[in-house]
């Protein structure tokens, strides 16, 4: 997808995705968010409050189709960006952080891959 259309279709995923994690206690704290090294497409606090989840989301017509989609640059450019924002947390780089991907199907069905930076 290309365009508008992929534009839009990615903002949907993305509010899915949210609305997963909203589910499981998580809290939005932001929707791409941008730092000089890149964008990252939701950052969350998790359940207890004390840790940032990064979430890289991606949709596509299968999750397996869907997983391809991340590369190891844009992974460390999410990390990048990750580090920027950790900069405004209170324990700074300290903080407990968790990098998931979320997968996005053709169906409308959320996938997630808890701390795949290590698994991808």
């Amino acid at each position: 997808m290309t365009g508008s259309v992929g534009y839009h279709a990615g903002r949907v995923a993305e509010d899915m995705v949210a609305l997963d994690y909203q589910r499981r206690n998580c809290v939005v704290i932001a929707h791409r968010w941008r730092g000089e090294s890149g964008e990252i497409d939701l950052v969350l606090r998790d359940s207890d409050g004390a840790g940032v989840i990064f979430v890289e989301v991606k949709k596509s017509k299968s999750f397996a189709r869907a997983t391809t989609r991340l590369a190891r640059r844009q992974m460390d450019r999410i990390c990048g960006a990750a580090s920027e924002f950790l900069a405004g947390e209170p324990k700074g780089q300290l903080t407990d952080v968790r990098f998931d991907l979320a997968l996005v199907d053709g169906a409308g069905q959320v996938r997630v891959i808890e701390n795949a930076f290590t698994e991808v």
